[in-house]
This record gives C-alpha cells, sequence and structure tokens, in this order.
C-alpha cells in the first residue's frame, strides 16, 4: 500500500508538478489545474548503461541526483509557471530501484515542505493507466487496461469510479524484459526493444515460430520465460553465418510471438468482462508490431482502443501527475515520513 494520509483540507485545483524516478528516466512535468499537460521533461540515461547492456541501479540514483533539479526547473520553465504557483507535487513512490525512487521522493518531500504544498506518493502502475486517459479524458469506463513494460505485464478491469481489479499478470518474466533478454541473446544494442522492434521491420513474423504458452484454458495470465528459451536453443542450433542471415527473421518471428500472446489475452480479458473498451500502457505498448495488431483486431470488433502517444508510453512524469491529481481531488495526501517502496504494489 502507498504510504498516504487522508487530509482534512480541500485541494484547491491547480498547477502539478509530477516527478518519475522509478528506474532510469530523470523526468518531470506540469498540469494545468483541468489536468492538461503544460510540460513533460524526460532526461534519458541510456548513454549511461548502455554499455553494460542493461540498467546499473548505483549509476542510475547518481544521474538522477544529478538531473532532477534542472529536468524540475526545466518543466516548470516550459509550463511557463514560478515555483510558487505549484499547489500539489506527485512522485512516483514505486515499485522501483530503490535508490533511484529515493531521489525522487526525497526531492519531492523537501520542495513540498519548502512550497508548503501538498506532496502524494504514486504507484508507478497507476501513473501508466492514467496514462491513457491524458490526451482523452472521454475514454469510456468500464474498461480493460493492459500495462505492458519492462517490469510489468497486468491486465486489470477499471471500473467506472476508477477502482482496479487485477484479472492476470506474468508468472515470470514481463513481456519488456522478454524483449531485453532476446535482444541480448541476438547481439542486440540497448534498449532491446526498440532494437527488436526496428530489425524486426526487416523480417518476416511467420518465418521462423516461435512457441506461444498458454497457459490453463481460461488463465489471463502470461510466461514469457519459456519463448526466451526457445529463442536461445534456436540460436544454439544454428551457425554463425545463418544466424547473420537470418537475425531479421528470428527477431520478427521472436517479436511475434510475444505481441501476439498480449493481443490474443487482452481480447480474452476485453470478452469475459463483457466491456467494449480497451487501453494498452507501458513502454512495450509503443512496439510498432503490438500498436498496428492491435488496431486491426479492435477496428475488426468494434472495440474503443486507446494507445497513448508515444510520449506517454515509455516512463514519464505526466502519467505520474495525472494520477497524483485523482488521489489529491480525492483528499489524499503524504505525511512526511513518506518513503520510497521499491516492491509496492498497486
Amino acid at each position: 500500500m502507498m504510504t498516504v494520509a487522508q487530509s482534512t483540507s480541500t485541494w484547491t485545483p491547480g498547477a502539478i508538478l509530477g516527478i518519475e524516478t522509478s528506474c532510469d528516466e530523470t523526468a518531470a512535468s506540469v498540469l494545468a489545474a483541468d489536468g492538461a499537460v503544460l510540460s513533460n521533461i524526460i532526461a534519458s540515461q541510456h548513454d549511461v548503461h548502455q554499455r553494460f547492456g542493461g540498467v546499473v541501479p548505483e549509476l542510475a540514483s547518481r544521474a538522477h541526483i544529478e538531473s532532477i533539479e534542472g529536468v524540475s526547473a526545466k518543466a516548470l520553465q516550459q509550463a511557463g509557471l514560478e515555483w510558487t504557483e505549484l499547489t500539489g507535487i506527485a512522485v512516483t513512490q514505486g515499485p522501483g530501484l530503490a535508490g533511484a525512487l529515493l531521489v525522487g521522493v526525497n526531492y519531492a518531500k523537501a520542495l513540498g515542505y519548502a512550497l508548503n504544498i501538498p506532496v502524494v506518493g504514486v504507484s508507478h502502475l497507476e501513473g501508466h493507466i492514467a496514462s491513457a486517459w491524458l490526451k482523452d479524458p472521454a475514454f469510456p469506463l468500464p474498461s480493460v487496461v493492459l500495462v505492458v513494460s519492462g517490469g510489468h505485464t497486468h491486465l486489470y478491469y477499471k471500473q467506472p469510479d476508477g477502482r482496479c481489479r487485477l484479472l492476470g499478470s506474468t508468472r515470470d518474466d514481463a513481456a519488456g524484459e522478454a524483449f531485453d533478454k532476446g535482444a541480448q541473446l541476438l547481439g542486440l544494442e540497448y534498449p532491446g526493444g526498440p532494437a527488436i522492434d526496428r530489425l524486426a521491420r526487416q523480417g518476416k513474423p511467420h518465418s521462423i515460430a516461435f512457441p506461444r504458452s498458454h497457459l490453463k484454458k481460461g488463465s489471463l495470465d502470461f510466461s514469457f520465460s519459456g519463448l526466451k528459451t526457445a529463442l536461445l536453443y534456436r540460436l544454439q542450433a544454428m551457425d554463425e553465418l545463418s544466424r547473420e542471415k537470418q537475425a531479421a527473421d528470428l527477431a520478427a518471428g521472436y517479436q511475434e510471438a510475444i505481441v501476439a500472446i498480449l493481443v490474443e489475452k487482452a481480447f480474452a480479458a476485453v470478452r469475459s468482462s463483457g466491456v467494449r473498451a480497451l487501453a494498452v500502457v507501458g513502454g512495450v505498448s509503443a512496439n510498432s508490431r503490438l500498436r498496428t495488431l492491435l488496431q486491426q483486431r479492435a477496428a475488426s470488433e468494434s472495440l474503443s482502443l486507446s494507445l497513448p502517444p508515444l510520449a506517454y508510453c515509455t516512463d514519464n512524469a505526466a502519467m505520474i501527475a495525472a494520477a497524483g491529481r485523482q488521489s489529491l481531488l480525492a483528499g489524499l495526501r503524504a505525511p512526511l515520513d513518506i518513503d520510497a517502496q521499491a516492491s509496492l504494489s498497486r
């Protein structure tokens, strides 16, 4: 559970600053009183971690410390506001890397104390869910929401009152993790998801078949660890020349196995829930093949589909500000002893 306290005072909607430091993106965003995005600044750490093939937690924390003040100031400048015009702060409390989260949480607490404005802790997953409504506040409820990112693959039923019920989740690797591990096996650069996406566009998705894990009948859970193993065995059985010549087809087939399961489970959840709206959010929702298949399927079934703009798919602070705004409107406030929670559940 998030560390929040019920306030006896009513929050008057105004400009709100969102802060996101859960992993390797230092991000800040300002929303207007009506929830419109005034700025959305992201400082990427890809260059810091690229030579290691993945995120190094200690380096991520240091980079956040170096960037957070400048990123926040730039978000205010782009929004055309002064610090004293802020009326609230939303910050990612978890889940994520402990050291990285601490940077954002402590900065938000200090800033909130200095400005004498409320702070609210936000679940990173709540933020991703909120991103579905950033560009389309009228997107219908109830709906099914698929959160699919480097660390999460979850299906939720979002009720008209905004509460969510978990329908399914991954039993092992998240979809984004499967992309990253697959990219490493294929010898592609970091980050792996976009690298596979780019290479797969040159290949044929059905040229090389990979297994799909369906689990038991009716289950809305996911499993991608077997797919990664299948790619490993496939590569081990090939010589170097064959791997090079078939790299694009391998990437396309591997990607197809991941996105096909995501689409199948998402629409199964829609059918079982009896809703007519599906939102797909998180870093993996930026995958071009996934977006194409979702759009085709939604059109064929006359279903409302929300795919956030690419800027709101990967980790960003606009989604944190949007989720935090709802918490502030509900009267929630974080106490001064709010702390980062690396394993925070939604």
